[in-house]
């Protein structure tokens, strides 16, 4: 399945279930809030940058066989295959794994959303960029993200290749698109963030309980997400909610949630809250409510 910007909040959920994901949405931050200084510097930064021919054929060769290796990573579409029935096999346990560690993207997919989407035609900085400089600057942190997404299964020495040149230009990643305008709501929405950054085990175990509580309610939260994000693409919100997202994934990380957690329902809720925030102004009270309601009810008096 490709990933795509208005749908971040499904990126997210792969994210939050890798090893290295936090990772990846520092450097997709990065590449959705750089102006061209940055972005220049990240072009500098390339292995191919004053390269002759056969370097370029090289590296060309080193980053193919590094994507073919990134292609390891487990698959949820595989949920199941290679199980045989009588087996002595738990297959609950199996698929409760898959689902864990199960990708619904792939690094390829990741790719072309970070070339075609975050560094697409919609880029404030990029009419300003030669096209040289935007290629350069595009595989340096195609290579990162994808070296991130990958971590699981490169090895050591392939992911430091990936990533080593985004973080000589870029040492500060991780806190990348912190100060971001994420719309009419930024201060409650970072509020938020922050409130789920800091949960210690305590504050998880508390919010695991406020997800618990919605599930028998049985409430139409994907059609509420879907209206969420269609708002985000007709208003032309679409990077301001992927950055929104994206910041989510960074607090879900700090505050010490599992794979575990982002598969049995956490990562989708707090996504909920997200995009209710993000995008509160354009959706009506039915949706805002199915949304919010886990923050609704962590916040609930006691």
């Amino acid at each position: 399945m490709p990933y795509s910007l208005v749908s971040a909040a499904t990126l997210g959920f792969d994210l939050v279930r890798l090893p290295a994901g936090r990772t990846v949405a520092d450097v997709l931050l990065t590449a959705l809030t750089a102006g061209p200084a940055e972005l220049t510097a990240l072009a500098g930064g390339a292995r191919s940058h004053g390269a002759d021919r056969e370097q370029r054929s090289v590296l060309a060769v080193r980053a193919r066989r590094a994507r073919e290796m990134a292609a390891a990573v487990p698959q949820l579409r595989s949920v199941g295959q290679g199980t045989a029935d009588g087996a002595g096999v738990d297959r609950t346990a199996v698929l409760v794994a898959q689902l864990e560690q199960g990708t619904i993207g792939t690094a390829s997919s990741l790719e072309r959303l970070l070339r075609e989407d975050v560094l697409g035609p919609e880029h404030p900085a990029l009419p300003r960029l030669a096209d040289d400089t935007r290629e350069q600057a595009a595989d340096v942190l195609a290579d990162a993200a994808v070296g991130a997404w990958a971590a699981g299964v490169l090895p050591p020495l392939v992911r430091r290749e990936l990533h080593q040149p985004f973080a000589g230009v870029i040492p500060d990643a991780a806190t990348r698109g912190a100060d971001a305008d994420l719309g009419p709501a930024t201060p409650e929405l970072r509020t938020v963030l922050a409130v789920v950054a800091a949960l210690d085990a305590r504050g998880r175990d508390r919010w695991r309980a406020a997800v618990d509580e919605g599930r028998a309610e049985q409430r139409p939260w994907a059609a509420a997400m879907h209206e969420a994000s269609w708002a985000a693409h007709v208003s032309g919100r679409t990077r301001t909610l992927a950055t929104a997202q994206l910041l989510a994934v960074r607090a879900f990380a700090d505050a010490g949630f599992t794979a575990s957690d982002g598969a049995a329902g956490s990562w989708n809720a707090l996504a909920g809250v997200v995009q209710a925030m993000t995008m509160g102004d354009l959706l009506d009270g039915s949706a805002l409510g199915v949304l919010r309601a886990p923050w609704t009810r962590l916040t609930a008096p006691r």
